[in-house]
């Protein structure tokens, strides 16, 4: 479809919704990363879909770098690019449509089956003058996708290429960057340590291993935000991570997750005990006085610890059990 003729399979509120969201992108900046969250939520809102992903194409894998919906819990999942309609989008560049993924010769059926979906369509992300991954849209009925889903897909894919060419004009490396890490930090994102995490995942049970994680909430950062300004509290967690990547080892992933919330990953600790020291480490690094032009700002985080497989196999339900530790840790501490 030509431009004109998208935009006549579309109503006026959807338009109109779709040059909101296109605001909002101008408003992100060069953090790609948040461009591509907030593109894959909007996608779900406009089109009523089941799931919204963004993938990226990485050395001949397609890697979810965004997801919303049914694929949310897929963030970081990476498939072969070879006999996937993700991958053959981005060879031919074309927007490519899967009634079933049941009888679609072209697509991966175990990976549509570990995502959940049924039917699905696909649009290129184009960077200069090449497709460097897809924005899709899924759904767990067949034949779900009309040409007004179409439609709005190859819109908002055109609103993520913009933003990839202003975000990373010269350098694709630099798209990729801008892509998995936090434009405020430095940090891993969100969508980078859920890829970590499952490679390291998959590393330690081949190796018969133990792989610690840590959840950490930053303590305070709203009254930060409230008596000093969000300067401040941009500076307070810029602060943090340094001091979270200082007390981390090299091996180790760090990561702001969102807001006020960061995780790090540890590779080959032996148990409990040893991420719970590790916590203890990096809890004792960043409370050390910090001072923010005339503003003496207090930094804390709480912290929970959980290791694979002792605590769980399952990545979410391993997330989860650290994030049931750290609320413990912050009960505790309201407690006192």
């Amino acid at each position: 479809m030509d431009n004109g003729t998208v935009e006549s399979a579309l109503s006026p509120e959807v338009l109109t919704q779709i040059i909101g969201a296109q605001a909002e992108i101008v408003r992100q900046g060069q953090d790609l990363g948040s461009v591509m969250d907030l593109v894959a939520e909007r996608l779900l809102a406009l089109t009523g879909a089941a799931g919204s992903i963004v993938e990226l194409a990485e050395g001949g894998e397609m890697v979810y770098r965004a997801a919303a919906g049914m694929a949310q819990g897929q963030l970081g999942l990476r498939l072969k690019g070879s006999g996937s309609l993700s991958g053959l989008c981005v060879e031919t560049g074309e927007i490519l449509v899967c009634d079933d993924s049941e009888t679609d010769p072209r697509v991966d059926r175990e990976a549509c089956r570990t995502v959940g979906l049924r039917s699905m369509v696909v649009a290129p992300l184009v960077h200069q003058d090449s497709a460097v991954g897809v924005l899709k849209l899924a759904s767990r009925q067949v034949s779900y996708f009309k040409e007004k889903h179409i439609a709005v897909l190859q819109l908002m894919s055109e609103l993520v290429a913009s933003a990839t060419y202003f975000a990373a004009r010269n350098e694709v490396s630099e798209l990729y960057h801008r892509a998995t890490h936090d434009s405020l930090t430095g940090l891993a994102n969100r969508a980078l340590f859920y890829d970590r995490l499952r490679q390291a995942m998959a590393l330690a049970q081949r190796r018969a291993a133990r792989l610690g994680i840590l959840n950490l909430d930053m303590d305070g950062l709203k009254a930060i935000n409230d008596q000093h300004g969000h300067r401040a509290g941009d500076a307070a967690l810029r602060e943090l991570a340094e001091r979270l990547g200082r007390a981390s080892r090299q091996s180790d992933t760090v990561a702001r997750l969102g807001g006020d919330e960061f995780g790090i990953i540890l590779p080959e600790v032996q148990d409990l005990d040893g991420a719970r020291a590790q916590a203890e480490r990096v809890e004792a690094a960043v409370r050390r006085p910090y001072r923010f032009e005339s503003c003496d700002l207090e930094l804390g985080v709480s912290i929970g610890a959980a290791v694979y497989p002792v605590d769980a196999t399952d990545l979410d339900v391993l997330l989860h059990k650290a994030d049931e530790a750290m609320y413990r840790v912050k009960r505790t501490r309201k407690g006192r």
